[in-house]
């Protein structure tokens, strides 16, 4: 009897374990934080559902969905009509949060919400404007001791969605950034360093004096580091905030259709400029198991999930926008 009991325990084991369905993502690291609080509060609500999710920026999460080697992808910047027409099974953008890429600095003497506007923005990233104390940076700081420091400018090393968010904005703001470098994943920088991901971007600017970069606002928020003021469309200085953010959002008036739309720069009255949608990458596979599950998943992030994005700095999607969503995807 207690042989047979002991059979029964190891097969209820061995039943459980062949019956929690593991689903792979990966993609952007611009949401990770986010995206790991969902999965994470999400398996409290379904166990048997495990999500594994790999932060490897969007060039590689693109590159996986498209090799069908994940269940999901995950990308800042949306794909082109000639990247999915790559895709074995037609690929659904899903809008998840938004989120913003913040500037940081890193400048001793020198506080938070340094004020910057586009043409000079881009203008330290063309390695044209060198030093803290420029004539263009003092002009929209007066008051501000700045120093004559060297600036050294850090970006991403890796394709990035969150270098896509940046660099299409500074197109927008500047013809000669627009002719030179342009907009996408990758450039070919003309001046600083690199770093891998939003946090190895972090991690050079909290360490080296005299450094500015760009990354996702949770990030510089986290690890206390000073952000700039960015003057938007309407001519105002904004810092990135959940308020600036949900500003931005509410530019989108066409909730069907496409959802692979921008932000970037919205005329919105208070929006920060450098905002975004953030996406997964969904197949269309109704034979596949994993894909049924994600769709669940996607019903509750876009529903009970939204209520996690404030306290991680991402603002939650416009009422309308989600709920249009939830229904699409039953």
């Amino acid at each position: 009897m207690l042989k047979n009991l002991l059979m029964f325990l190891v097969l209820s084991l061995s039943f459980n374990v062949v019956a929690a369905q593991k689903i792979n993502g990966a993609g952007a690291t611009f949401p990770y934080p986010i995206y790991s609080k969902w999965f994470a509060e999400y398996q409290k609500v379904k166990s048997d559902v495990q999500f594994n999710y790999q932060s490897i920026g969007i060039g590689g999460g693109v590159k996986q969905v498209l090799a069908q080697t994940v269940d999901f992808g995950a990308t800042d910047s949306p794909m082109s009509d000639s990247e999915l027409k790559q895709a074995k099974k037609p690929l659904r953008h899903i809008p998840t949060v938004i989120g913003a890429v913040a500037v940081a600095y890193n400048v001793q003497g020198v506080p938070a919400n340094l004020k910057l506007e586009g043409a000079t923005l881009a203008d330290i990233f063309l390695g044209k404007i060198t030093t803290w104390n420029d004539p263009a940076i003092k002009k929209l700081n007066p008051g501000i001791n700045l120093p004559a420091s060297e600036i050294l400018v850090v970006r991403r090393a890796d394709g990035s969605g969150t270098t896509s968010i940046f660099t299409d904005y500074l197109s927008v703001v500047s013809p000669e950034w627009k002719s030179k470098i342009g907009s996408g994943k990758s450039v070919k920088w003309p001046s600083g360093i690199g770093a891998k991901g939003n946090e190895g971007v972090t991690a050079m600017i909290s360490q080296t004096e005299g450094a500015i970069g760009y990354l996702e606002l949770a990030y510089a928020l986290t690890n206390n580091l000073n952000t700039a003021m960015i003057k938007n469309a309407k001519g105002e200085f904004v810092s990135p905030s959940v308020k600036s953010i949900t500003s931005a959002g509410n530019s989108i008036k066409d909730l069907k259709g496409d959802m692979r739309v921008s932000i970037i720069n919205s005329n919105e009255k208070g929006a920060y400029p450098i905002s975004a949608f953030t996406f997964i990458l969904l197949p269309e596979d109704p034979a596949s198991n994993a894909i049924k599950e994600t769709r669940a998943f996607l019903r509750w992030a876009l529903k009970d999930g939204q209520e996690f994005a404030t306290e991680l700095h991402y603002a939650p999607l416009p009422k309308k926008m989600s709920e249009a969503l939830v229904s699409s995807l039953k």
